[in-house]
């Protein structure tokens, strides 16, 4: 009873006072476009993305800019050709100039993806941009979509303005899974917070982020986050620590094309870096997994044992909690247009990403955790440091 009564406060301090967070109205600020448009260098790090870069990469060379703006392609060691397809889809469809590179194998400390994005800002030098957009391979966006994030990034006067991108729900898992990791990212990282001034909030989606290039200077992006797992967090902290100014919301002219069809698929997208969000740190990880169980299993396993027992109060209450649970998924289900019936399993998804998140500490210390497509990263505090 009295467990099922913490889990209804925590929901309702959930609900109240963190920043928001289950709302879905944050999309790009308010925005006027400006009399003279800045130069922009796309930067895209690719490795082994045949398969989703003929969905992808014509929408960037399909941009509707003013100003001028070129595409910049790191093919990050690929096995499959995506470099040559690359320029062959750049022959076909026309649009943005692109170029084409590889850095070479990232060495010891950096990930394979920054290594990359570092190459691709270097080429992009040689143009003098006032802004880079990174944005993954996988990732398609609107023919206004560079034009949107440019002006709100002048009119609002953010360093950063980044979007998470619609991800991609058709199978059954997906339907599951996805919502709900874009729902618990928004519970860790509030949007709304992240854009106020002097908020300690800071977050990015690193499939779209619009970076002026004076601040990637200032904060030394990506060089001082060479070693993270998570980049898009990374990046945003080191533009706070910077003193620059932070927009992440959801978006509506930038979709992800992968696809995600078995849950083997999705668990190995978050198992891969849940326990690196976590630092490492096995105390954090019981306090996780002691945070889900009691914010998440709690309610409906009130309910039962209210039922069971003949405890009208412990039914009442667990219900009452996962009522507010089952509300605050709703708003993330109708961005996604999708049905409602996963609302009430929230409890059952969330079991899962405690899985995957204990997994992924067990793989961590079987020496295989923070592995993607033939790399497996070390700990941060493995990494030595550069002068």
């Amino acid at each position: 009873m009295w467990t099922a009564v913490v889990s209804l406060a925590a929901w309702c301090w959930l609900l109240l006072c963190q920043g928001f967070f289950w709302r879905t109205d944050v999309r790009l600020p308010p925005r006027r476009e400006p009399a003279v448009w800045p130069s922009v260098c796309v930067v895209v790090p690719a490795r082994d993305e045949a398969a989703v870069l003929p969905a992808s990469l014509p929408s960037l060379l399909a941009q509707d800019y003013p100003g001028r703006a070129e595409v910049f392609l790191v093919d990050d060691g690929s096995t499959d050709g995506t470099g040559e397809l690359a320029r062959e889809l750049s022959r076909r469809h026309g649009g943005l100039p692109l170029t084409v590179d590889s850095p070479g194998e990232p060495p010891a400390g950096w990930t394979g993806k920054l290594w990359a994005v570092r190459h691709g800002i270097g080429l992009a030098r040689a143009r003098d941009p006032e802004y880079l957009l990174l944005t993954d391979a996988d990732i398609a966006h609107a023919p206004d979509s560079l034009r949107e994030l440019v002006a709100a990034a002048r009119t609002g006067g953010f360093d950063v303005v980044s979007q998470m991108a619609r991800l991609r729900v058709e199978s059954l898992w997906e339907r599951l899974v996805v919502p709900a990791f874009v729902y618990f990212f928004a519970q860790l990282y509030p949007f709304r917070r992240i854009g106020l001034r002097g908020a300690r909030t800071a977050a990015a989606a690193g499939g779209c982020v619009l970076l002026r290039a004076d601040m990637a200077d200032k904060a030394r992006i990506p060089d001082s986050i060479r070693h993270a797992v998570i980049d898009d967090v990374a990046l945003a902290r080191a533009v706070k620590a910077a003193g620059g100014r932070i927009w992440l919301g959801l978006a509506d002219l930038v979709d992800s094309v992968r696809p995600y069809p078995r849950l083997h698929d999705l668990w190995r997208m978050v198992s891969r870096s849940a326990y690196a969000q976590l630092r490492h740190n096995p105390l954090l990880l019981l306090g996780t997994v002691a945070g889900l169980a009691l914010v998440y299993l709690v309610p409906p396993a009130a309910v039962v044992a209210g039922a069971v027992t003949g405890s009208a109060a412990t039914a009442v209450v667990g219900a009452a909690a996962w009522a507010v649970m089952t509300g605050t998924y709703v708003p993330m289900l109708r961005y996604y247009r999708q049905p409602l019936w996963p609302a009430p399993l929230l409890p059952f998804t969330a079991f899962l990403y405690l899985l995957m998140t204990a997994d992924s500490a067990v793989q961590h210390y079987r020496g295989r955790g923070a592995a993607w497509k033939g790399r497996t990263y070390a700990r941060p505090d493995a990494v030595p440091d550069e002068n």
